[in-house]
């Protein structure tokens, strides 16, 4: 199994016929994701990569049949509009790879996929893989890439970090393990879906043992991943790292979501509720790997 993605997910893809949308479109077919139409205003009738493009979602799913999940290659101002499209023709799931969102957009977007029972996963996600099935998003690469560094197996991968969302599931495939599902969760101060979001997802998850968290200073999020802990919605084996340690309080590191203020968002406060609500937490990248292959064994 996997959470969010598998190889029956019907996906389109909002700007396809962008240069990103039509790169990113070639590699998801490559690595077999179910892309079924892409959707691009006025550019209705053309193709691309074999795909069909309509002006709208609603003229795609009319043609091609229900769609379980977008992918978003639109630039920043128009962002909203699209998810607002894609949830009210009925897709539950959205991924949004589009960064520096106006942060009264991407608040009305994630109320508005609440209400609708949706989930967005992102904005500024590089995006999803479950590996051996599909891909949303940049999460890979290439069709070669992917297929490298992914390997399928008990571990879900959740990572603050673009490019830590690659390294360790290489490094997981290493140490002999694979992963159920992958994801950048996203670099926007606010997000949709949450790392505490997510655990519950892998907690119903049949093919996922463990997972392994990349964190960051700032913001709440691993916080709230350990209230998930703490609380018993996510009891399966959790191992941590938080990077930006060294940082002092105020400083921005990173992300415009990781600022700490007021005691909120430090480091020592992220790794002390993680250990306290019975999380692992490891003092580096490197450990993550051995760390949950010991506990699984």
């Amino acid at each position: 199994m996997s959470i969010l993605l598998d190889e029956n997910t019907r996906v389109i893809v909002q700007g396809m016929t962008g240069r990103e949308g039509s790169l990113r479109t070639a590699f998801m077919k490559g690595y077999g994701t179910k892309v079924v139409a892409g959707v691009t205003p006025g550019r209705g009738g053309q193709e691309v990569h074999g795909f069909p493009i309509y002006d709208t979602v609603k003229e795609a799913i009319k043609n091609e049949g229900m769609v379980d999940a977008t992918v978003t290659f639109i630039p920043g101002p128009g962002l909203k509009n699209a998810v607002y499209e894609a949830i009210d023709a009925g897709i539950k799931f959205v991924v949004s790879p589009v960064e520096r969102i106006p942060i009264h957009d991407v608040i009305a977007m994630v109320n508005y996929a609440m209400a609708n029972d949706a989930k967005i996963l992102g904005p500024g996600s590089l995006g999803i893989i479950s590996p051996g099935k599909a891909a949303m998003g940049w999460l890979g690469g290439s069709e070669d890439w992917a297929k490298m560094l992914f390997e399928p197996g008990p571990v879900g991968v959740i990572s603050r970090s673009g490019g830590q969302s690659g390294t360790v599931p290489w490094a997981l495939k290493v140490a002999g393990l694979g992963i159920s599902t992958a994801m950048h969760i996203g670099t926007e101060p606010v997000l949709g879906l949450t790392m505490a979001d997510v655990l519950k997802l892998f907690e119903k998850d049949e093919q996922t043992k463990a997972v392994a968290i990349f964190g960051e200073i700032g913001g709440t999020l691993e916080e709230e991943a350990a209230e998930a802990v703490a609380s018993g919605e996510f009891t399966k084996p959790l191992v941590v790292f938080i990077a930006g340690a060294w940082a002092p309080e105020g400083m921005r590191f990173s992300h415009a979501s990781s600022i700490v203020e007021k005691g909120r968002g430090t480091a020592q406060g992220k790794i002390k509720a993680l250990t306290e609500a019975g999380a692992h937490v490891v003092d580096s990248p490197e450990e993550i790997a051995p760390k949950i292959k010991e506990l699984i064994n």
